[in-house]
């Protein structure tokens, strides 16, 4: 029975999971949108919106905590200084997850994590040929 167990095992060892989360959570912040199957997307979006709420924190101790995950200085201070603050106003829910088409070759459910507030990139204008 599974009583009081959180989390899933993707099919890995425990330091397997622990790194496969870690990157993602990383790429996330980098990017702030990543296409990952669903299990895996389930189990990075409850960590990144832990993560952003010790960035909510913003004390030495909350940042040594998030370091424990996020083993990249400048990502790190991105999740502090300009992730966080985005989402001062919000109780949680800092993440979303949008069900995608299955994957080609395993079928495989696919899912778009993203920050529930984005920052667009500006598109680049394209010139018109005459």
């Amino acid at each position: 029975m599974r009583h009081r167990m959180e989390g899933r095992k993707l099919g890995r060892t425990g330091s397997h999971r622990k790194s496969l989360l870690s990157n993602l959570v990383k790429s996330l912040f980098a990017e702030e949108r990543i296409k990952t199957t669903e299990a895996k997307g389930k189990e990075v979006r409850s960590l990144a919106d832990r993560l952003i709420t010790l960035g909510k924190k913003g004390e030495l101790a909350a940042r040594r905590e998030a370091a424990r995950v996020v083993r990249d200085k400048k990502i790190l201070s991105k999740l502090f200084n300009d992730i966080a603050p985005r989402f001062a106003e919000r109780q949680g829910g800092y993440t979303r997850l949008i069900k995608l088409s299955p994957r080609l070759g395993d079928a495989a459910s696919l899912v778009l994590v993203e920050l529930v507030e984005l920052v667009e990139k500006p598109e680049k204008k394209k010139k018109k040929v005459k």
